[in-house]
C-alpha cells in the first residue's frame, strides 16, 4: 500500500513538473524593433523581414518608429524595457548614445540586437568589433561593400589621367559612412587607380539631398569622371543631377537592391550598385534575438552578417529588390 501511494506521489509531481514546463514553453516571446525613421524604405524593409520572421517562429513583433529622433528612440527603448519584453532590435539613431540603451537592457538581461548600424563611436569602432554587451551586431560588411563598389568604379574608370570622383556620403554620426569609404579607397589603391577625391558631402540618405549635393559637385567639377554615392536613394537623386547638367560623369553606389534602384541600373542611370538586403537582416535580427531569448544561443557580441554580390545591368536577378 505504502508503495502505491508512493507512485502517486511521483505521478503527482510528473504531472506539475510537465505543466510548469508547459507554462514556461506556452509563454509569448515579444520581440521589439525600433526603427530610425519609417520614412526610409530600408529601415521599412528591415522591419518587414523582422515580423515575417517572428510570425514563423511563434513569436509577437512590436515595431516602433523614432523618426530619426534621438530622443524618441531612447523613450522607446526605456518603454520596451518597463514592459519587459524579451529582446530588443533598433537601427540606433546615435550609435554613441545608443550605448546607454544597450547598458540597460543589459542590466535587465533583455538581449539586444544593434541592425544594420553599429553601436559606439562611428569613427573608432572597426566594422567586426561588436560592443560587448550586445547579442549581435546583424549588419551588411560595408568595408566589403565599399570595396566592391570601387571594384566596380576601377573597371569603369579612366586609365589616361588622374580620375576625379566625388562622394556623396550618407548622414553624419553613422559608422557606415566611414566605412563604406574606407572600402572603396582600398580597392582602388588594390588596383592600381590613380584618383582625387575632389568633393565628399554628407546627405540625410534622401534622393533629394543626393540630388542637391551631386548639382553643388557638378557646379564645382564640371570634369568629374565618377560619383560614389554610399546608398541607391542618394544615387536616385544624383542620377537626376546628372542628367540635367549633361554630366558624362559615371555613377555607382552601395546599398543596392532597391526597387527603383535595380529600375535605374536597368534604364542605364545608374552605372552599379553593391546588394543590400534590409528585409534579410530582420530575418536575421529576429532570429539572433528569439534565440537569445529563449536560450538556443545566448553567445554575446556577434557579428552575423550575408553576401553582397556587385549588381550590374548585366546580373539584376542576383539581387531581387527587397526595398
Amino acid at each position: 500500500m505504502e508503495s502505491f501511494f508512493r507512485t502517486l506521489r511521483l505521478a503527482g509531481l510528473a504531472a506539475a513538473l510537465v505543466l510548469v514546463w508547459s507554462s514556461v514553453s506556452a509563454k509569448e516571446i515579444t520581440l521589439a524593433y525600433v526603427a530610425n525613421s519609417m520614412q526610409f524604405p530600408y529601415d521599412v524593409a528591415l522591419g518587414k523581414g523582422f515580423q515575417d520572421a517572428c510570425k514563423e517562429l511563434g513569436c509577437k513583433a512590436i515595431v516602433l518608429d523614432a523618426r530619426a529622433s534621438v530622443e524618441r528612440q531612447g523613450n522607446a527603448i526605456d518603454d520596451l524595457i518597463a514592459q519587459k519584453v524579451d529582446g530588443i532590435a533598433m537601427i540606433a539613431v546615435d550609435s554613441v548614445v545608443a550605448r546607454t540603451w544597450v547598458d540597460r537592457a543589459a542590466q535587465n538581461n533583455i538581449p539586444f540586437v544593434a541592425a544594420a548600424v553599429q553601436i559606439g563611436d562611428p569613427n573608432k569602432v572597426p566594422i567586426r568589433q561588436v560592443y560587448g554587451k550586445l547579442t549581435a551586431l546583424v549588419t551588411t560588411d560595408d568595408v566589403i561593400a565599399g570595396e566592391r563598389a570601387g571594384e566596380l568604379a576601377a573597371k569603369i574608370l579612366p586609365q589616361d589621367h588622374v580620375a576625379k570622383i566625388g562622394v556623396i556620403e550618407g548622414a553624419p554620426g553613422f559608422a557606415v559612412v566611414r566605412q563604406r569609404t574606407e572600402g572603396f579607397r582600398k580597392a582602388l589603391e588594390k588596383a592600381g587607380i590613380k584618383y582625387q577625391i575632389v568633393a565628399s558631402q554628407p546627405t540625410d540618405w534622401t534622393p533629394a539631398k543626393g540630388e542637391s549635393v551631386c548639382q553643388n559637385i557638378l557646379t564645382a567639377n564640371s570634369d568629374l569622371d565618377l560619383i560614389y554615392s554610399q546608398a541607391d536613394d542618394m544615387a536616385l537623386g544624383c542620377a537626376r543631377a546628372l542628367r540635367s547638367s549633361g554630366s558624362k560623369a559615371k555613377l555607382v553606389a552601395t546599398a543596392g537592391g532597391s526597387r527603383l534602384g535595380n529600375e535605374a541600373i536597368r534604364s542605364g542611370g545608374i552605372d552599379g550598385s553593391v546588394c543590400t538586403r534590409p528585409q534579410l537582416v530582420g530575418r536575421l535580427t529576429a532570429q539572433a534575438l528569439y534565440d537569445a531569448a529563449t536560450g538556443k544561443n545566448t553567445k554575446k557580441a556577434q557579428f552575423i552578417t550575408y553576401d553582397t554580390p556587385v549588381i550590374t545591368k548585366e546580373n539584376l536577378s542576383v539581387c531581387p529588390a527587397e526595398w
